[in-house]
This record gives C-alpha cells, sequence and structure tokens, in this order.
C-alpha cells in the first residue's frame, strides 16, 4: 500500500510541476492577460465538471435510486460497508443497462452515491457482490474521483494551449519567427505525456480500491472471482451496448471494451473450469510470472484500468 500512496503522490508532483512550469513560461512569454485565460478555461471546465457530473452519469447510466424497502440486502450491504470504511452511508442506485457493472460517483462524502446494474446482481453470488460493493466504497473513502477530476484539468489546459498556438498561432507571433507554433507542438506532446500520466493515476486507483474492499473484510478470492464474472459477462456483450458506455468505463470496476482479449488469459486460471476463482488457483497464480506481448503493454498504458491478469495477481498478494 505504502508504494501505491508514494506512486500516487509523485505522480501528483510531477503532473501539477509540468503545468506550473509551462504556465509559467508561457505567462511570461505573453504577459500575465493571456496567461490567467488558459488558467481560468481550464478551472472553468473543471468546475463545470464537478458540478453537473454527477447528473450527466445519471442521464447516460439510467440510473434509478431505491429505497431498503425495494432492495434490503443491497442497502444492507452498502450500510455495512460505508460504517466499516467510517463514511456516511451512499445514495444506492440501480443502473438500468445491460452491462454487468457497478460504480461510485458523487462530489464528496456527502453527495456519494453507489450503484449497480441488475445484471450484475444477477451474476455475483454474496461475497462477490460485497466485494465489488466494497471496491466502490474504497473509490469513495479515498476520494479518488476527485483525485483524477483535479489531475484531467492540466491535460485539459494543454490542449488548449497548443489548440490555440498551433493553429491560431499567426499574427504577432508569427512574424516573430512562429514561435507560437512551436509553443503548441511543445503543449501538444505535453498534453499526451500528462493524458498517459492521467491514466496512469486511474489505473492506480483501481489498486488501491482492490486493497481497500479487502480492507474492508471482503476475501480476496470473493473479488478475483467477481472481475472474472465480470470480463466474462462483458465478453459475451452486445458490441454496440459496451461502445455506448465508452466515455464511462473510467467509472466501471472493469473495462468492457477490454472483456474479450481479457477472458482468454483469465480462464488459464480458472483451473477447474467453474467459473470462479478459488484460494487455491489464488494462490498458484501468485507466483507465477506474467509476460505479458507489447500489445498488451501499450492497451494497458492506454487504458484507464489494470491488466487483469496483473490486478489479480495483485489480489492474490494480499493477506485477508
Amino acid at each position: 500500500m505504502f508504494g501505491l500512496h508514494l506512486r500516487l503522490y509523485l505522480l501528483l508532483a510531477l503532473l501539477f510541476g509540468i503545468i506550473y512550469s509551462v504556465l509559467t513560461v508561457i505567462g511570461a512569454a505573453m504577459g500575465l492577460y493571456n496567461f490567467y485565460i488558459y488558467v481560468i478555461i481550464g478551472f472553468g471546465l473543471m468546475f463545470l465538471q464537478y458540478m453537473i457530473g454527477p447528473k450527466l452519469v445519471e442521464l447516460s447510466m439510467r440510473v434509478e435510486y431505491v429505497d431498503k424497502k425495494s432492495y434490503p440486502e443491497l442497502h444492507n450491504m452498502v450500510e455495512e460497508l460505508a460504517q466499516k470504511a467510517h463514511i456516511p452511508t451512499p445514495r444506492i442506485g440501480i443502473a438500468r443497462i445491460s452491462i454487468p457493472n457497478a460504480f461510485a460517483f458523487g462530489r464528496g462524502f456527502s453527495d456519494s452515491r453507489v450503484c449497480v446494474s441488475e445484471s450484475l446482481m444477477r451474476l455475483l453470488s454474496e461475497g462477490e457482490l460485497k466485494a465489488v460493493i466494497g471496491h466502490e466504497i474504497s473509490h469513495i473513502k479515498n476520494r479518488d474521483v476527485l483525485t483524477i477530476t483535479l489531475l484531467s484539468v492540466i491535460p485539459m489546459i494543454l490542449y488548449y494551449l497548443a489548440w490555440n498556438f498551433f493553429w491560431f498561432g499567426g499574427g504577432r507571433r508569427r512574424s516573430q519567427g512562429g514561435g507560437g507554433v512551436l509553443i503548441g507542438l511543445a503543449a501538444f506532446v505535453l498534453y499526451f505525456i500528462t493524458n498517459l500520466l492521467v491514466l496512469y493515476g486511474s489505473r492506480i486507483r483501481e489498486y488501491f480500491a482492490d486493497q481497500g474492499s479487502v480492507a474492508l473484510g471482503n476475501k480476496p478470492k470473493e473479488l478475483a472471482s467477481a472481475l472474472y464474472k465480470l470480463v466474462y459477462g462483458s465478453a459475451r456483450m452486445d458490441k454496440r451496448a459496451i461502445k455506448d458506455s465508452e466515455g464511462l468505463k473510467a467509472f466501471f470496476v472493469n473495462d468492457p471494451s477490454r472483456a474479450t482479449k481479457e477472458i482468454r488469459e483469465l480462464a488459464e486460471i480458472d483451473s477447474d473450469k467453474s467459473g470462479t476463482i478459488d484460494s487455491y488457483e489464488l494462490a498458484a497464480l501468485r507466483n507465477k510470472k506474467i509476460q505479458l506481448s507489447f500489445g498488451d503493454r501499450l492497451m494497458e498504458i492506454l487504458s484507464t484500468h489494470p491488466n487483469m491478469l496483473k490486478r489479480i495477481q495483485q489480489l492474490s498478494a494480499i493477506k485477508a
């Protein structure tokens, strides 16, 4: 856990160091007026995302909030795990989507929500569902939704800088030797790099949430089996349904768009072909050397979620 914390803190320092350096250089070159424009645009968009984001997620995922009378077992699970995590009980919703998955969102503890799809509840056992909800509760406890929102504003600022200087760097700046275009190119390169760093931060938060679920009393094998079943369920989905949720997959427990590839890898762990991952199969994975192809490594770098084999192996190393 300390290693993950250290990586996240270093990432935060690096990203804010990059944006501070870039804006300072451009601010000095252009004058404070234009310098503040980019800062205001970036943080203005972040604030807008912060304010309307939950409503957009609700609409996109067709969330319907439910009471304890309708879903008593689900409410009991969320209440119990929230109490263990020492956070207020989130609002509980059912996502009327076909993809089996769960997600958490909101602006803070008092505004947090945990949602699951009905297909997920049909797919998982009680212990597996509880482990997945523990994962989502951990996202809320760690405040990592807000962290990723804050990090995402950095590539956003660099994108606007690149767009302005590269395409509209004419006039006075062109007459001074095309310096605006060079700044635009540099900003675009940094936009690409910082976007990769934000994706890396998103993958770290998934490892944190997995460990958090175990810390809340869930067994690693339950979460491993749940992840296996989520991949299996997503692999069977209509590709159009997965494509419709592409923009919100960072909220999910796993990346549905990678399920077809991942199910072949995970089937090797399930040695008895039971459709679950038990303690023995998880222990066998613990010391196994995972060798990813170049394509798999590249896919992970460009993804919001870790490679599933690596992720389950990380679970195998956690002592419950």
